[in-house]
């Protein structure tokens, strides 16, 4: 790639931030970049867990709602209604978790022990179950 002069500081300065070489970085900001185009709704942002897909305009990580809507057996228009979202974005992410399963279904099982860590550190939490609507 021809970079324009101050997109090689940039990248540096941007692979150095997320722990990768420029050629990791470069990589994987076209593969973003090729994603975003081709799913609607969808953008990349750095989280405690690494650059992550979200839903764009939420504070939602794709795999966040994709696990929503297993409490919702899938069903997009209630999910949306239960978020108070237009039912597009929920099926962009949706689309998006069926195109990348994998990389979904890791990012729900990291987040499976969070409760336990939570239970550790305030040993008093209590979990329970709320209903949809």
């Amino acid at each position: 790639m021809r970079l324009k002069e101050g997109q090689w500081e940039r990248l540096e300065r941007m692979a150095r931030r997320l722990g990768r070489t420029p050629s990791e970085t470069s990589v994987l900001l076209l593969e973003e970049a090729l994603r975003t185009a081709e799913f609607g709704f969808i953008q990349f942002r750095d989280s405690a867990a690494g650059r992550q897909a979200y839903v764009l305009g939420t504070s939602l990580a794709v795999w966040e709602v994709a696990l929503l809507a297993r409490f919702f057996g899938g069903d997009a228009e209630r999910l949306a209604e239960h978020l108070g979202w237009p039912p597009a974005k929920v099926r962009a992410a949706l689309h998006y978790a069926e195109a990348y399963p994998e990389e979904i279904e890791a990012a729900i099982r990291d987040n499976e022990p969070a409760l336990e860590r939570l239970r550790r550190m305030l040993p008093g939490t209590e979990s329970f179950v709320v209903e949809p609507r």
